[in-house]
């Protein structure tokens, strides 16, 4: 079945609660303004609609627009989520993962903040960094989908789409994971280091492939549960007015449910994931041949190499530049005496 171990999960998941408090009121948060602004446009056209004569009409409308808002809301603070609160944890995993230490309690998250400040000075290029991530990582899969497609037994192509299909539904995952593999691999040089980490996933994708489906089950599983859970107290609420009945009840319990993903149900399958990948590509090295091939089957892998290359420029230039103002340095000094 799979490679991961909840016992580890859990235990990484208690050693890092203060965040996952954090996160959780985060998410809280974004929940109770997207319901807000959801209901606020509903209870708006409740009032146009019972002027005009057209309740329903205007409780509908309304509220599709308050859910746009919201959508076009959590849109904009996409990237802060990722910036202070996804890599954040990020951070905290990597390090107890590589027995490394963190501090306790409230300390937690600033120490978090302050490893993704190290690692990305701003938000933009880790946003940036990610988006090409995603990127490169639907071409992996893609590549793998198409070679599933090249195979001649009846069946097995299909088959290989619907797998891909759910895994897809984990690559938010596995581009954090990327992120993890250059916090890891400490260096100024996120680019270099996100190519390499890409390569070695490639190198490792269906072992990787196998994991991702069991924890798509398992996470669009336990938000299922979620939502049953949430849609009957909600479906209650909204017996007592009529005109938030119906489809409302269902849109209120999946926001709800989406936020207790996000909170908690998400950072457990990033992490069962993230072990996974580590142990799997421990004592590699990245491929030549899926490095060459992502070259040319990706324009955003190869934006990440050139990017790279261009960091290791400006690395090397800082360097000389610095040997030689020491070299002269020593060489006046040696003058003097």
């Amino acid at each position: 079945m799979w490679d991961f171990n909840f016992s580890q999960i859990f235990s990484l998941m208690k050693q890092t609660y203060p965040f996952l408090v954090f996160r959780f009121t985060i998410y809280t948060a974004i929940t109770g303004i997207a319901i807000a602004l959801t209901g606020g446009g509903a209870g708006l056209g409740w009032i146009g609609g019972s002027i005009f004569g057209e309740v329903g009409s205007g409780v509908l409308y309304g509220g599709f627009f308050g859910a746009s808002i919201a959508s076009y809301f959590l849109y904009v603070i996409r990237e802060y989520l990722l910036y202070q609160v996804k890599a954040g944890h990020i951070a905290l995993l990597v390090k107890l993962m590589h027995n490394e230490p963190i501090p306790n309690g409230n300390g937690m998250v600033e120490y978090g903040k302050n490893q993704v400040k190290e690692h990305f000075t701003e938000s933009n290029v880790l946003f940036a960094v990610d988006q090409l991530i995603k990127g490169v990582l639907k071409v992996i899969s893609g590549t793998f989908n198409s070679l599933g497609n090249m195979i001649p037994i009846p069946g097995v192509a299909n088959l290989i789409k619907v797998i891909n299909k759910i895994v897809s539904m984990s690559l938010t995952y596995v581009d954090e994971i990327i992120l993890a593999f250059h916090m890891k691999n400490a260096s100024n040089n996120v680019w270099n280091n996100s190519s390499r980490g890409l390569v070695l996933f490639a190198q490792n994708y269906p072992k990787i492939l196998k994991n991702a489906f069991w924890v798509s089950l398992l996470t669009w599983g336990l938000t299922f549960c979620v939502f049953l859970f949430v849609l009957a107290p909600i479906a209650i609420f909204t017996a007592a007015v009529p005109s938030l009945a119906g489809p409302w009840t269902f849109i209120v319990a999946a926001l709800l449910a989406w936020g207790v993903k996000s909170a908690i149900v998400d950072p457990i399958a990033m992490t069962a994931l993230m072990h996974v990948y580590f142990k799997a590509i421990e004592g590699q090295s990245p491929s030549w041949e899926w490095e060459r091939r992502l070259e040319t089957l990706s324009a955003k892998f190869r934006t990440l190499k050139e990017k790279g290359k261009t960091i290791a420029a400006e690395n090397r230039n800082a360097f000389s530049a610095e040997f030689r103002k020491a070299s002269a340095e020593a060489s006046s000094k040696s003058v003097v005496s």
